[in-house]
């Protein structure tokens, strides 16, 4: 994956999530993502590369590290908690689109409940007959 793709599959899935929107708090080099007042999403260029950073369970987050070559802890954030994704071959559109939407639900289960435009619970979980 390049970075164009990287950056416009997690473009496309955050546009898609409820309530999503996106933010330019850091200045017009970062797109911020975020529900409800909360990230969920970073996007900016490092060294002339794209990069994607997202909330991640820490055991994930240590899983996909170990596995993916184009996923490290996360840039300038919690490194226990977040992943950063930068293009290359071990990243495909279908992996960062449920990393993006991973990244979404752990901040909306963070959320008060009246506030929550989707139930975390069941929100872009496969279910048996889907798969």
């Amino acid at each position: 994956m390049d970075d164009e793709t990287l950056l416009r599959a997690a473009t496309e899935r955050a546009g898609e999530l409820p309530g999503a929107g996106l933010e330019h708090p850091f200045g017009p080099e970062w797109d911020v993502f975020k529900v409800r007042g909360k990230v969920f999403m970073l996007q900016t260029q490092y060294s002339g590369r794209a990069m994607v950073t997202l909330k991640s369970h820490p055991e994930d987050a240590e899983a996909l590290c170990a596995t993916f070559a184009d996923i490290a802890p996360g840039y300038h954030m919690n490194k226990k908690h977040w992943i950063s994704v930068t293009p290359g071959a071990s990243i495909e559109p279908g992996l960062i689109e449920e990393l993006v939407t991973e990244s979404y639900r752990l901040v909306v289960e963070k959320l008060p409940r009246a506030q929550r435009p989707v139930d975390p619970n069941v929100f872009g979980v496969a279910s048996p007959h889907q798969a």
